[in-house]
């Protein structure tokens, strides 16, 4: 936040955020953000007021509820609605006690507007002058509470006051000691550590900085398979670069490729131990479908190490940013019209899940090539395994980094007993019916 707030008060922030949480296990934890840094002329401030529930209440006007954040509001005053600068003028202001002319900050109120404005939760209403920014990129503090660490590119539920959405760390900036405030680098975040990094969002959210707004200004992070709340966030600022990269549309699409080729794009997302057989069986079907007239890449995990993910290494941050990579050319592969063989050990649940979830409904198939381990180090063609227990090799998939097996794999084959050639013919019959046809 060097540059937007003067650094003392903000170490004195987030010391007393970092000291709160960690003595009041559990609660609300936007509250407690939003309490802890708020100010005594929180009403001078700005209005705004982030919209829980959007009501129509008639052919000529609308009207919203939530608590006031920030500042006051009057009957006939105007306001802007946000993202989209929809613009009205209040027309009335009641809670439980009845009808009043004016509100105020930690007040929660239903105000009706002049004009029937599209309204929907996530919109933040505001006054006229020095509105609230939105973006879907901003660099933040994080205070992380959970004991799995933070992974850069892994992605995550971000839930402010009045909207969830999905989101991840892209770029880990430092970390900071919180005895002396200075930085340090780090791959990850690990409980009860602070962190400064900037996020990259799949939907704006409307925001202030923290030192302007604790409401609008904080968020936190939850696991998206557990709902578990895993930190707290403070906005610092958002990216300018968030404002200027719009998506350029095209007039030839996925559609029209795909029709061109004659076939529909999927990524074969093959998953497996080390010497499981995964970039064998996937050449060997990529063969085969070269043979029926079909368009394919195969991606290769070393092969890709050689190039566009030469600068990672194999801790476990470095693996979450390796299939993150991956996945994004996969994907403009898809967009290509082509079918995507990957063979990633990609020993993590979730980012397989995040894969899934950059691609359309049926072009994601997670290949499960289930050898045992006894299997892989029998075979171990590079020497990995015999490396590993020696100890030449650390964080290796299967002895001191754990591999995630697929809970439900879309083709599960059991190596124990097939061989390369039958698992290929396996994986081409299952594709060619269920998702290629």
């Amino acid at each position: 936040m060097s540059g937007y707030m003067d650094e003392s008060r903000q170490n004195k922030i987030i010391a007393d955020i970092y000291a709160h949480v960690r003595e009041n296990d559990g609660g609300d934890l936007l509250q407690t953000v939003a309490d802890v840094g708020a100010s005594a002329d929180n009403q001078s401030k700005p209005f705004r007021l982030p919209v829980q529930i959007n009501n129509a209440v008639g052919e000529a006007s609308a009207a919203v509820f939530g608590t006031i954040a920030s500042g006051t509001i009057k009957t006939g005053e105007p306001v802007v609605l946000l993202p989209g600068a929809r613009t009205s003028q209040v027309k009335t202001i009641s809670n439980e006690e009845g009808e009043h002319d004016e509100a105020v900050a930690g007040q929660s109120v239903t105000i009706t507007l002049e004009d029937d404005i599209e309204i929907a939760s996530g919109n933040v209403l505001a006054g006229m002058e020095r509105r609230p920014e939105f973006t879907d990129q901003f660099q933040a503090h994080v205070i992380w509470l959970d004991n799995y660490s933070l992974m850069p590119g892994r992605p995550y539920l971000i839930k402010t006051a009045n909207k969830t959405t999905t989101g991840e760390v892209t770029e880990l900036k430092y970390k900071v000691d919180m005895k002396t405030f200075g930085h340090e680098a780090a791959k990850v975040i690990r409980v009860n550590e602070v962190a400064v990094c900037n996020f990259g969002l799949d939907e704006d959210i409307v925001y202030d900085a923290y030192k302007d707004n604790t409401t609008t200004g904080s968020f936190v992070i939850v696991d998206k398979r557990t709902n578990k709340e895993l930190a707290i966030g403070l906005i610092d600022f958002g990216l300018r670069r968030a404002t200027n990269v719009h998506w350029q549309a095209v007039d030839v699409n996925k559609e029209a490729r795909s029709q061109q080729k004659n076939q529909k794009p999927a990524v074969l997302w093959f998953t497996g131990l080390s010497a499981s057989g995964k970039s064998t069986i996937a050449n060997l079907i990529e063969k085969k479908l070269q043979v029926m007239g079909k368009h394919t890449y195969l991606l290769d995990g070393d092969n890709v190490r050689h190039g566009l993910n030469r600068d990672l290494g194999f801790v476990e941050a470095d693996r979450v940013e390796n299939i993150r990579r991956v996945g994004e050319v996969a994907k403009l592969m898809v967009d290509a019209g082509l079918i995507v063989l990957t063979a990633f050990i990609s020993p993590f649940r979730s980012e397989r899940r995040m894969v899934r979830q950059m691609l359309e409904d049926h072009e994601f198939v997670e290949i499960f090539v289930d050898t045992p381990i006894e299997i892989c180090e029998q075979r171990d063609p590079k020497g990995l395994y015999k490396k590993a227990r020696a100890g030449e090799i650390k964080n290796f998939t299967g002895f001191d980094s754990p591999y995630e097996a697929p809970e439900d794999a879309d083709i599960r084959l059991d190596m124990a007993d097939k061989t390369a050639e039958e698992a290929a013919d396996i994986v081409v019959e299952s594709i060619m019916e269920r998702y290629l046809s």
